[in-house]
């Protein structure tokens, strides 16, 4: 993952949790092809209310990368999201 993948990420926060989507553990994969942006990622449950504000969120997040003139979310469900994927809290 490029650093400005990683910093665009890091600004979209679960709003149950107040935690980016890195630290939540729910972003699979990130890259670039040219211009375009990739990204995999899911929710804490298949079924969760919030599944098309965090997608929008990313893909605005993406999309405001200087260069980047496409970006592409894909979501899944495989393998599941689980409490321990998330970054350990620091104080």
């Amino acid at each position: 993952m490029t650093d400005a993948l990683h910093q665009a990420l890091r600004g979209v926060c679960d709003p149950e949790t107040g935690r980016d989507l890195i630290a939540m553990g729910m972003i699979y994969e990130a890259r670039l092809d040219g211009t375009s942006a990739h990204v995999t990622m899911t929710t804490t449950t298949r079924g969760c209310p919030l599944t098309e504000m965090l997608r929008l969120g990313v893909e605005a997040a993406l999309l405001a990368i200087p260069g980047i003139s496409a970006a592409e979310v894909s979501l899944t469900w495989d393998p599941p999201w689980t409490p321990d994927r998330m970054e350990p809290l620091s104080f």
